[in-house]
């Protein structure tokens, strides 16, 4: 096992050891904005942000999932001691990460033009926004890995390979908000919601029974 995994697994979900207060501001903010788009009926934006959250979550949960069955190391982990976190959730994934998807998610979908045919350079917007956004979201991610706080242990997920981040790690989150957002009927949105996250809530619950996670 890595030593960045070992030092993240002395501190998952160990509360007591990590909490902190900022915590609690933060989630004041994130329900803020969540109100404040509900209180204006902007119901698409809030099941899009809500899209590209539960989508994150189950990145997040292969993850771990591919901790466990190497016994080496997450694709990608948030260690004690580098970039100290108030909870660890899973072994790559901390509160402020949740937080913060949860809030990208409204972002992007506040950015899409009301004309879902409208071009920009050439391109259909949703998908200039979509490659738009992944690629700033992977050059961030690689500013946190280069920092320390973001730690990847295999060479196919990497600054030298970024590709498997912007397909996997990123492209699939703006994709799934924009198409949620774009959706003409509620209970389709509805629907899609309850796939995504009756997906996330089977996996956690199967794979966190047999300590997985």
């Amino acid at each position: 096992m890595s030593e960045y995994s070992k030092s993240a697994l002395e501190i998952l979900r160990q509360p007591q050891l990590t909490m902190k207060w900022y915590i609690i501001p933060l989630l004041l903010i994130v329900l803020y904005v969540y109100y404040r788009e509900l209180h204006d009926k902007h119901y698409n934006i809030v099941l899009g942000g809500l899209a590209l959250w539960g989508m994150d979550l189950f990145n997040e949960i292969w993850n771990s999932i591919v901790f466990h069955a190497t016994g080496f190391a997450p694709v990608w982990g948030t260690p004690n001691g580098v970039g100290d976190t108030a909870l660890l959730l899973l072994i790559g994934y901390n509160i402020e990460i949740s937080f913060m998807f949860a809030l990208m998610g409204i972002a992007v979908c506040l950015s899409l033009p009301e004309d879902k045919k409208m071009k920009i350079l050439g391109l259909n917007n949703r998908i200039f926004y979509m490659i738009t956004f992944t690629t700033l979201a992977v050059a961030v991610e690689c500013f946190l890995n280069y920092s320390g706080l973001l730690t990847w242990e295999y060479p196919w997920w990497s600054i030298k390979a970024p590709w498997l981040i912007w397909l996997i790690g990123y492209a699939p989150f703006f994709t799934m908000a924009f198409i949620v957002h774009d959706m003409k009927q509620r209970k389709h949105q509805y629907l899609t919601l309850g796939v995504i996250f009756g997906v996330d809530i089977l996996l956690l619950a199967i794979f966190g029974s047999i300590g997985w996670m």
